[in-house]
């Protein structure tokens, strides 16, 4: 069971309170993640990822075990302890402005 924590703004569209748990099927990558959740709450589609091309939006970030991953692949393992479902896979939509 993965667990997923998301943004507020994205927790209010989703219609969820405090974490997401899913099964996510194969290896564990942000990829497979990011399709488990969009399969199950298809209102997110686009929030998180371009819709055609479904690279991560500029103003959104991933975190997992106290590390960013915003710019790993999105095909990289994730670290054991996000695929066992000890630490949580972090979306975090990011600040800009002045």
């Amino acid at each position: 069971m993965i667990r997923i924590v998301l943004p507020a703004h994205l927790r209010t569209l989703a219609r969820v309170d405090g974490e997401v748990a899913l099964n996510v099927a194969g290896l564990v990558t942000q990829h497979s993640v990011l399709d488990a959740l969009e399969a199950r709450f298809p209102m997110l589609q686009g929030t998180i990822r371009e819709h055609g091309t479904l690279k991560r939006r500029a103003f959104v970030r991933f975190f997992a075990c106290e590390q960013d991953l915003s710019h790993e692949s999105p095909d990289a393992p994730l670290p054991d302890a996000v695929a066992t479902g000890a630490e949580p896979f972090i979306i975090v939509g990011a600040m800009a402005g002045g």
